[in-house]
């Protein structure tokens, strides 16, 4: 019954998005997509469909990752560079639907999509998008949504340049100038032909071949302390540790270390570029972030000691949004 169940849940949970056309909201932490939670949903589920990271949707939404999703919870799931596309002409699409007199400049600087593509997804032959039409501003890219996955055909007037210049081509190739024919060559004499030498044969000695050197990847950590764990013990062995401080700390917004592991913070008085040791001390969590640089001047940053990305503060699993304390070690 159990195997069951994990069978049928994702074919549900599709059906349950594949209901309801995708329509792009804005808010202070980005763009996103709005989505009601059903029976049975929780953030693996979500991420998988989504294809976000769950943690990621948990952060965006400052809920407690460890905590189960509520029937009919209204959850916004981050549009990202990962699962958001605008550079092609597929894929799960993503709606905006303009108010009056709104047109397709405005649309494009607001979702960061180019016109021409607005233009070319929507059949457009003008800027005026019209009030309350639905426009598709990109694609959502997943693997689970099947059924809703479309292909955007180009637009008419396009296919019609293409034919103009096609023709175009035909009648500069039908007016070219026709070559010459070759001059004939005068016939040859046999005798002397005859007496001539063939000329040496040189054999050509096969070329070496260098052997391809392919380079590995770099490899990820995976005990969630992040990419690079190696290089702080690396930099410990040149400079051993001399600092040790509990601080204040914030989250800044970033896409890095969603997949690559590599978390990064912000704080005074330590060379950009370092690596240093953050532990939560509330779970004994760790991760190693690389200094980026200094929060001298930076009105957002007054009240907090320090800023650490949004991927090392999941990684941490740091509940709080607004301050919350880390042991630093450098």
């Amino acid at each position: 019954m159990k195997k069951l169940m994990t069978l049928v849940l994702p074919l549900f949970l599709s059906l349950i998005v594949s209901a309801q056309d995708l329509e792009i909201k804005s808010g202070s932490k980005g763009i996103y997509v709005v989505h009601k939670v059903a029976p049975k949903e929780g953030l693996f589920a979500l991420g998988r469909v989504y294809n976000v990271h769950p943690r990621h949707i948990a952060n965006f939404n400052g809920i407690d990752f460890n905590k189960g999703l509520a029937i009919g919870q209204q959850i916004n799931i981050p549009l990202t560079d990962t699962n958001f596309k605008q550079e092609v002409n597929t894929g799960v699409p993503v709606y905006y639907t303009p108010g009056a007199r709104e047109s397709l400049a405005n649309i494009s600087v607001k979702y960061k999509a180019p016109i021409n593509n607005l233009r070319g997804w929507n059949q457009l032959n003008e800027d005026n998008a019209g009030a309350n039409t639905k426009l598709i501003v990109g694609f959502l890219i997943t693997n689970e949504l099947k059924d809703k996955v479309v292909t955007v055909a180009p637009r008419v007037e396009e296919s019609v340049s293409n034919v103009k210049k096609a023709d175009a081509q035909k009648k500069a190739v039908e007016t070219e100038v026709k070559a010459p024919e070759p001059k004939k060559e005068e016939p040859k004499n046999v005798e002397t032909e005859i007496k001539k030498e063939p000329p040496p044969i040189v054999k050509e000695e096969p070329r070496k071949t260098e052997p391809v050197v392919v380079k590995q990847p770099e490899p990820v950590n995976t005990d969630g302390s992040g990419y690079f764990k190696s290089n702080f013990y690396q930099q410990v062995k040149a400079s051993p540790l001399s600092k040790e401080q509990t601080v204040t700390s914030s989250i800044f917004k970033t896409m890095s270390g969603w997949q690559d592991g590599k978390y990064y913070l912000l704080i005074n008085g330590v060379e950009p570029g370092t690596i240093v040791k953050l532990t939560n001390p509330s779970n004994s969590k760790v991760v190693f972030a690389k200094v980026l640089y200094s929060m001298d001047k930076i009105r957002e940053n007054q009240g907090v000691d320090m800023r650490i990305s949004d991927a090392a503060a999941a990684s941490l699993a740091v509940n709080e949004t607004d301050k919350f304390i880390l042991k630093v070690n450098y």
